[in-house]
């Protein structure tokens, strides 16, 4: 009998495989390729022997197998050419042979242009207030219809099966799984209690990081990886991009919302959802780490991962989270 390959199915998507797979849509490498910084999918920079649509320079995105199916990935960049065709400055795929998504040793990939760009200075206000203007476009195209298949972004989804999918697969170690259990149902339940059920969702970018923000001098931004796109508050887009002590936040939020409140009313009623929100993205994103462990990029580039350190360092954070969910919300 044969042995069973254990191997992650990333391993199998060698330089070769990248060029034969853009080979087979018409694209041909001149040899170079570049791993751009990626962790859920794989992303490479590829330069062609011969320019398409005027650029010799394209971006090849290999999505992980088994995390979207192709409906959903197609809502993803439906979603994207319905932002740009708004004129909105977000990188969309692009139209090769009658389609974004292709096909080819086993994965699902796009291909985009590149577009170049640094991180945005969001201690700068006027900065902050450009980048609202630019998330209210985006709110204003995603609010106009929903996503049929891509999921929501509720406390089922990020927080109770997080936390589920750690316990049963003895993610936590023992002698700290009670603590980090009890402070996880603590957090949830007040969650619960929050506006977040009834709030309305939108179609939203979902993980609007600074990292995901291009900023060019003179031109503004421009958005990328609608990868966790789904149906959010849009004030998901906002929470993001505030960071220091609650002063801090409460200046960068002025910025942003004078900005966005140019284009779209904001609905300051979701600001109580900050900290709700804040909390689940921290619970899933240990789940999310742990379900990625046998990705072989993951043991490298979070080592500390999984250690009693580590989960010791989630219940104090779960801690502090639970104080601030008791505390008031910031006001815009």
């Amino acid at each position: 009998m044969a042995a069973a390959d254990n191997r992650h199915p990333y391993e199998a998507l060698t330089p070769d495989v990248v060029q034969d797979a853009l080979a087979g849509i018409g694209l041909y490498g001149d040899g170079r390729l570049l791993a751009l910084s990626s962790y859920e999918n794989r992303v490479y920079q590829v330069w062609l022997e011969e320019p398409h649509e005027g650029a010799d320079v394209v971006v090849a995105k290999f999505y992980r197998p088994g995390r979207w199916s192709d409906a959903q990935i197609l809502e993803e960049h439906a979603f994207a050419a319905e932002l740009a065709e708004g004129e909105v400055p977000m990188v969309a795929p692009l139209v090769i042979e009658g389609r974004t998504l292709h096909h080819f040793g086993g994965f699902a990939f796009s291909v985009s242009p590149r577009r170049g760009g640094r991180p945005p200075e969001l201690d700068d206000g006027e900065v902050l207030e450009w980048i609202g203007r630019f998330l209210a476009r985006i709110h204003i195209v995603g609010a106009r219809s929903a996503f049929a298949t891509r999921p929501a972004l509720d406390l089922q989804s990020f927080g109770a099966e997080s936390r589920d999918w750690l316990i049963e697969h003895h993610a936590i170690p023992l002698d700290v799984q009670g603590p980090w259990l009890a402070r996880c149902n603590e957090a949830l339940a007040i969650i619960a209690d929050s506006p977040l059920a009834a709030a309305r969702a939108i179609r939203a970018h979902g993980d609007c990081h600074p990292g995901n923000i291009l900023w060019v001098p003179g031109k503004g931004p421009h958005f990328v990886d609608l990868d966790d796109a789904r149906m959010a508050p849009a004030v998901q887009d906002v929470w993001m991009l505030l960071s220091g002590e609650r002063a801090q936040k409460q200046k960068q939020l002025g910025a942003l919302v004078d900005g966005y409140e140019q284009l779209r009313e904001f609905d300051r009623e979701e600001l109580a959802l900050v900290e709700p929100l804040r909390t689940l993205r921290l619970i899933h994103y240990s789940a999310w780490l742990a379900r990625r462990w046998q990705d072989p990029i993951f043991p490298i580039n979070f080592p500390w991962f999984g250690t009693r350190d580590y989960w010791q360092g989630q219940v104090e954070m779960l801690e502090e989270q639970v104080e601030q969910l008791r505390e008031r919300p910031l006001v815009a």
